[in-house]
């Protein structure tokens, strides 16, 4: 049984991490500061499993943090904790700059003091994203290789958070990996991202607020697909090495919203298609054109690529939503940040 350390493990992508850690029998400690984002409300199922723990903390706290990995003693960080909105970033970068950069800097310091104790068998993951990578026009992938050339703040202080994981690996010999993946989506994901608003604002009769024409492309992830994908990667990637994961189903955003819209009127059919809800915003300063991820090196090296494919994937999405009123009603509210955790019933 093996010891991971999960940072950020209350969030979107980190608490399916955990949930399937877990499941798999394996030990596992979340740190989380609860932010906004953080909601252990997702963390419900498998809470009482004697294989779980939860430590509130804030990543920048390198002492507290020491203390945690002294304590728990990982094989393991597995790095998620991070500010992720992009809008949110554009108004007010400060926080992005604290938790994305001094946090992981704090996280290296922490993982590195504890792996010259002797523990030659620990690795680093730090999960990042494609939008390091800039703006793609119509053709081409990201690779692993590919430039680093952030638009927003959010993906500038991740580009930053990465360089200073590989400066540490450089540096000190510190067993690090990085992954940079597509966009995710799935349940439990924050209803304030492009698929959950969008569900959740057509079940409410609400416009469905879509930016400039609707044209930019991004490749979508499943979330569970992701976190097999980190999971194989912090068990049997290389230290040192960079693995991009993507979903391979690029999609413009505009086509998304009408997949969804489509996908709803057959499940909950009201008098007109949820389509009369779109409405077309003003375009985000600095909005990337489109994104794509060439994922062969981790099929190649580490044997992963996605089993949802798109259009099964939204049906999965929809339904968990449609079924799982309970968590996003009370994210909505307000009320999941004001107990530790919603027992109401999951009906």
């Amino acid at each position: 049984m093996r010891r991971f350390l999960v940072t950020g493990g209350a969030g979107f992508i980190g608490s399916e991490v955990v949930r399937q850690l877990v499941g798999a029998g394996e030990q596992v400690l979340v740190v989380d500061k609860l932010t906004y984002a953080g909601n252990l409300d997702s963390l419900k199922s498998i809470w009482d499993e004697d294989n779980f723990q939860f430590q509130q903390l804030d990543i920048v706290d390198t002492t507290a943090l020491s203390e945690a990995m002294g304590v728990f003693r990982p094989d393991a960080v597995m790095h998620l904790a991070a500010e992720s909105h992009v809008d949110r970033s554009i108004d007010g970068p400060g926080a992005f700059i604290e938790t994305n950069v001094v946090g992981t800097a704090s996280v290296l310091q922490a993982c590195l003091a504890y792996w010259k104790e002797g523990r030659d068998d620990f690795r680093l993951l730090h999960i990042s994203t494609d939008e390091v990578y800039g703006s793609l026009g119509d053709d081409g992938a990201f690779t692993e290789s590919t430039p680093y050339d952030p638009s927003s703040p959010y993906s500038a202080s991740k580009a930053a958070s990465d360089h200073l994981v590989r400066a540490w690996h450089r540096t000190y010999g510190l067993p690090t990996l990085i992954t940079n993946c597509s966009n995710n989506y799935g349940p439990f994901h924050f209803p304030e991202k492009l698929i959950p608003l969008m569900i959740l604002n057509a079940l409410e009769g609400k416009p469905l607020p879509v930016y400039g024409e609707g044209q930019q492309t991004r490749d979508w992830l499943f979330v569970s697909d992701h976190a097999r994908a980190l999971i194989r990667v912090v068990e049997e990637g290389r230290a040192g090495e960079t693995y991009n994961i993507g979903g391979n189903h690029e999609r413009r955003n505009l086509e998304v919203v009408h997949t969804l819209c489509d996908i709803l009127d057959r499940k909950r059919p009201q008098a007109t298609s949820y389509r009369e809800l779109i409405t077309f915003v003003e375009d985000r300063p600095g909005h990337d054109w489109r994104y794509a991820i060439d994922a062969s090196k981790i099929k190649v090296a580490l044997g992963w690529e996605p089993q949802e494919d798109f259009q099964s994937g939204l049906e999965k999405t929809v339904d968990w939503y449609l079924e799982n009123t309970w968590w996003w009603e009370r994210v909505r509210s307000g009320g999941y940040r004001g107990d530790r955790l919603g027992l109401g019933g999951q009906g």
